[in-house]
This record gives C-alpha cells, structure tokens and sequence, in this order.
C-alpha cells in the first residue's frame, strides 16, 4: 500500500510499525504508554458517547456500557483500544493497513473469550468506506493522524464511514515547541520510551486545523481537552493545557 494522492497511507509509517509486531502487547515495553493511555481514551469516548445520546449515561458506569454500538478502530495496529471496546460491548472493526499487525491483533483476540464481537480487516480507511458509508455509531482514530499522509482525506474518510448523528474520537499531539520537545527530543532521543522516528513534527497537527477539516466534512466539535503523559508513573491525564497532546470528540450532522 503505497502512499499517492489518493491514499492517506505513508509506506514508511506502516514499516516502522511493522518492526515493533513482537512488542506489540508487552505492557512494559516500547508500548506501555499506549497501553496507559487506555484509562484515558475509553472514558473518554464512553463519556463522549453518553454526552451525544448514543447511551444513557446510566450506562457508562455498567460493564457492558457501549453494548449495541457499532465502533470503528482506524489505524488499530494490533488491538490495543479494539479489545477493550469489545469488551464493555461494542461491535468493533479494527482497520489496520498492516497485514502483520493484524495478523498479531488476531492472534491476541483469540486468547481472550470475551473479544469475540471483534473483527480484523487489514485495509486503508479510504477504501473501506467504499462499502462500508454511514455504518458505524463511531469512529475513533487514536495516534493515527500523525502518521499519515493526506490527514484531510482520512478525516473525510472517517467521517463518510459515520451514520448521521454519530461521533468521531481522534488523540494526537499538538504542533507547539512543547509537543516537538516532549514527544520527540525528549521521548525518543532522550528517554528512549518512544521508538526512534516515530513522529515527524511536520505532522503535527494542532486543535483548529483538525476542527477545521471536521467542519468541512459536516462534524461539530463538541469537546477538546488537553492530555499529558507521566512517564514517571506511566500514566495519562486530561489537563487544561493543550499544548502538548488533546483528545477530541465531534458529532457528525444529521441534516
């Protein structure tokens, strides 16, 4: 899947992701943030979801809170947001232009009895919309815009997989002095917890572009909050601040 005009995959992403396969679900290794930041991001999209009137919010608080929904996990690499998903309920698509990290995102589902109402699809977003418009209750695109090519045809594209009325959850850094600092000088060439190459500051993308391009595509920002990672205790939090990383959450129109 080579990247052009009209795909929105970068060839080189999909590499260098493809080599981190057998850490993929370690969660002390080179992903552990990714796996922390699950008690992040899955709050934030039941909340979202309550807010939005897609559940009651009655039902954020039950074990099979997102039951009934359809949820599509775009740049899910090997599962880690799409088993928990599953397992509060959702009916989960996990759409990965990797055919390795899919292969690995399987083969984890398959241990696990409670992440049958998962499947696998190693596609790119663009071409999955062709049969699959207005079918999901929600699509979310956790750490995937920073890593691909033509973010304003993956939005489109994410939002055209939408029913009306549905939402889209996206998390992504900031593009501040703060977020090339942290997310790239200091997490991959200092610290070393992020994986060398990893993200390109070029691109970053900040709050109002991304706001910008869903108002385009008929989605109303309805949320934005700020996240921060201690890497300390290896853990996320919403902040004020957004300056480094935001979490997202918009509602497609119904007119």
């Amino acid at each position: 899947m080579l990247s052009d005009s009209n795909s929105t995959v970068d060839k080189k992403e999909v590499d260098h992701h493809n080599k981190l396969k057998d850490e993929w679900w370690d969660p002390t290794g080179k992903m552990k943030g990714l796996h922390a930041m699950n008690a992040l991001r899955v709050p934030f999209i039941k909340n979202g979801l309550a807010n939005s009137g897609a559940i009651s919010a009655d039902a954020v608080k039950t074990r099979e809170s997102l039951k009934g929904l359809k949820i599509l996990d775009v740049g899910c690499g090997g599962g880690l947001l799409s088993e928990p998903l599953s397992m509060i309920g959702a009916d989960v698509t996990g759409l990965e232009p990797s055919a390795e990290l899919i292969n690995i995102a399987i083969s984890h589902a398959a241990q696990n009895s409670v992440t049958k109402n998962i499947r696998y699809i190693s596609c790119t977003i663009e071409d999955h919309i062709k049969d699959h418009a207005e079918v999901y209750d929600a699509v979310v695109a956790s750490e995937v815009v920073e890593h691909v090519v033509n973010p304003e045809l993956f939005i489109k594209s994410c939002v055209t997989a939408l029913k009306p009325g549905g939402s889209i959850f996206v998390t992504t850094l900031n593009k501040t002095y703060l977020s090339w600092l942290c997310g790239i000088i200091i997490a991959e060439n200092v610290l070393n917890i992020v994986p060398k190459g990893t993200h390109s500051y070029d691109k970053f993308i900040p709050p109002h572009q991304l706001q910008q391009m869903l108002e385009k595509n008929h989605c109303r920002t309805v949320q934005t909050v700020g996240t921060f990672y201690n890497v300390l205790t290896n853990s996320w939090s919403i902040v004020p601040y957004k300056g480094f990383c935001y979490a997202l959450h918009a509602v497609k129109s119904t007119a």
